[in-house]
């Protein structure tokens, strides 16, 4: 006998195409990397070329990526940034849960020998913003501390918060957007299936998963924007 599909409400219709906006968008900004990646990459590294135009192209590029859906988003629906835990509540206990939950991470990192110095805020062209003076150095890393920490922190909070809205659980360790998102996070970047490639993939969930989970319980987001600020663009 078959079932009867069950009927959206009119909020889930508006967040599956909150996300559909989101992922079209997403895939959009791939599909164009996908065919300039590699020259953009050899560009952005050349030195010999002025750093704010490899700056802006990289800084472009990213935030087609991890900002440009979300913003596209809270634009069409009027929705302000501050509505997804940008608040002052909870804020200390947001960042406290997320650093613990980065912890296996970071000691993967230092234990498998490829932490090379703590350096937040860095990128490809930051030896570049040191070297051109002091304005430029300082307007160049409050671009990278917007476009690489808060837009990318902040891009997985909002994502899992719709998916999580849309799939809701009733449970407090079993979250759909924390595990999508996580999942998400994991398969942009490089697979290695050997000891150290799984350890790699087995912390890097604990981390995003947790971080997730911490924004659920404390409904604050700062927790995910400190993570990508201080932690994972900074080991």
């Amino acid at each position: 006998m078959r079932t009867a599909k069950k009927k959206l409400t009119d909020q889930q219709k508006r967040l599956e195409v909150n996300l559909w906006i989101i992922v079209l968008v997403t895939l959009a900004v791939f599909s164009i990397y996908f065919v300039i990646g590699k020259d953009l990459m050899a560009y952005c590294k050349n030195s010999s070329v002025s750093v704010w135009p490899r700056l802006l192209a990289a800084s472009a590029m990213e935030f087609g990526i991890a900002g440009l859906g979300i913003t596209i988003v809270c634009l069409y629906r009027k929705t302000s940034f501050l509505s997804f835990g940008l608040k002052k509540e909870n804020t200390l206990k947001a960042i406290a849960g997320t650093v613990l939950c980065f912890i296996p991470y970071i000691a993967y990192i230092v234990l498998s020998g490829q932490f090379e110095g703590y350096e937040p805020l860095s990128i490809m062209v930051t030896p570049d913003l040191h070297k051109a003076g002091i304005p430029t150095m300082i307007i160049g890393t409050l671009i990278v501390a917007v476009v690489w920490g808060f837009f990318e922190g902040f891009n997985y909070a909002v994502i899992a918060e719709y998916i999580s809205e849309r799939y809701p659980k009733d449970s407090k360790i079993l979250d759909m957007g924390a595990l999508t998102v996580a999942i998400m996070g994991i398969l942009f970047h490089p697979l290695h299936f050997d000891a150290l490639g799984m350890t790699d993939l087995v912390t890097t969930f604990i981390a995003l998963y947790g971080m997730l989970l911490v924004r659920k319980t404390t409904r604050n987001s700062w927790g995910c924007v400190f993570a990508f600020l201080f932690i994972w663009n900074a080991i």
